[in-house]
């Protein structure tokens, strides 16, 4: 009996290794893949989960564990996943781009970035006109992070337009439209008074940020750029930034901070009074990416124009990286590529390299990690800050 109990717990301890196992992998799975012509899928599968790629609702082929096919043609795509064939569970988004040429760019320039709505970065406790403390927030569902597009069924873009809403209410409910997660949901809100002539929610918001940061490539046949190679995220909330739209601009670099061991290196620069560039369109954990309008306005060198590598062309060893250390001025410095991250397709870590040229660790320490923005030139900003308001 002792025996056949024994047995029967070792069975079930192993059913739910294998199950958390599984819920692992299921949880692992991305809901979005971008790749191009010629590369595969790279989305493992495990015994028993069936990957079917489909267009249009149609199965094109069943993706293989070891991934030795590629998708050739441009266009977008599902991987259904099913476990045994018969239970759905979910589907992935592929995009598969078409092979482009790009340039090289590596020249440092100015971004301004407007929130879709009012991003909700910090709450606190307020004191009304009786002197008692208030938190009007409290168990509406909104949280930091969380963006407010609407009162009262009246579109909020800017904080001076929430803070005018809000100041307008008179005391009374205000019928809020806020997203969260990608999900726009409703809440109620009762203002507190402040003074005679002023209401809060007690929270703090904000609409726009503003940085500097490297262009990493220019595509001649859609005249648009990527720059950065990461999201830009808000400093309090640490969360991606939902933009509305965005201007690219020139920058004067002010100054290069040398980075030291557990302190990234930094530029610091302005984007005050400076050119127009070209508009923002897209903040994704891939970069920014917009058009360029004034090609005259970033160092553009033609003659480097070269087919983007799969990721599987790519090699360990030298290469090089371009970057602008100084105003007006781009160079190349050596690197070393240590390690490829073949099967990452869905962030934007694809390889390990190593700095290796002396003049770019004299001037830098190493990767520059950080950027900075400064339009008093008394007091530094804060990495990707903006205006935050009390309302």
């Amino acid at each position: 009996m002792k025996k056949s109990k024994l047995i029967l717990k070792i069975i079930i301890i192993i059913l739910l290794l294998i199950m958390y196992a599984y819920v692992v992998y299921f949880q692992s799975i991305p809901d979005n893949i971008v790749i191009f012509e010629g590369e595969a899928v790279n989305l493992k599968t495990m015994l028993g989960l069936k990957a079917n790629l489909t267009e249009k609702d149609k199965v094109i082929e069943t993706l293989s564990s070891n991934q030795t096919n590629v998708i050739n043609d441009a266009g977008k795509k599902t991987v259904k996943l099913s476990l045994f064939e018969n239970i759905f569970l979910k589907n992935v988004n592929v995009d598969v781009l078409p092979r482009t040429k790009v340039i090289p760019v590596g020249s440092v320039a100015g971004i301004k970035l407007y929130t879709s709505g009012v991003l909700v970065v910090g709450m606190s406790e307020i004191e009304g006109m009786d002197n008692k403390k208030y938190k009007p927030y409290e168990n509406t569902g909104i949280e930091e992070g969380d963006t407010i597009v609407s009162i009262n069924n009246n579109k909020i873009e800017t904080t001076e337009e929430l803070i005018e809403k809000v100041n307008a209410c008179n005391g009374n409910q205000l019928e809020i439209q806020y997203v969260h997660n990608e999900k726009t949901l409703e809440c109620s809100i009762k203002p507190v008074k402040t003074s005679s002539t002023e209401y809060k929610l007690g929270l703090w918001v904000r609409d726009s940020a503003a940085g500097v940061g490297t262009v990493t490539f220019y595509e001649p046949s859609t005249q648009s750029f990527g720059a950065l190679g990461h999201g830009i995220t808000d400093i309090d909330t640490e969360q991606l930034i939902d933009i509305a739209s965005g201007e690219f601009v020139t920058t004067k670099i002010l100054n290069v901070v040398k980075g030291e061991s557990g302190n990234p290196g930094r530029i610091q620069g302005t984007v005050d009074n400076q050119k127009n560039i070209g508009t923002i369109y897209k903040n994704t954990k891939f970069g920014i990416y917009g058009r360029v309008e004034n090609l005259s306005s970033i160092n553009i060198d033609k003659s480097k124009e070269m087919e983007l590598a799969l990721r599987d062309e790519i090699n360990t060893g030298k290469a090089s990286i371009m970057c602008s250390l100084e105003n007006g001025k781009v160079e190349e410095y050596e690197i070393e590529i240590e390690k490829i991250y073949k099967e990452n397709n869905y962030d934007n870590k694809s390889m390990l390299i190593k700095v290796t040229d002396e003049r770019l660790l004299e001037k830098t320490g190493g990767i520059i990690q950080r950027y900075e923005w400064v339009t008093d030139y008394s007091k530094w900003k804060i990495y990707w800050s903006g205006n935050t308001c009390a309302c």
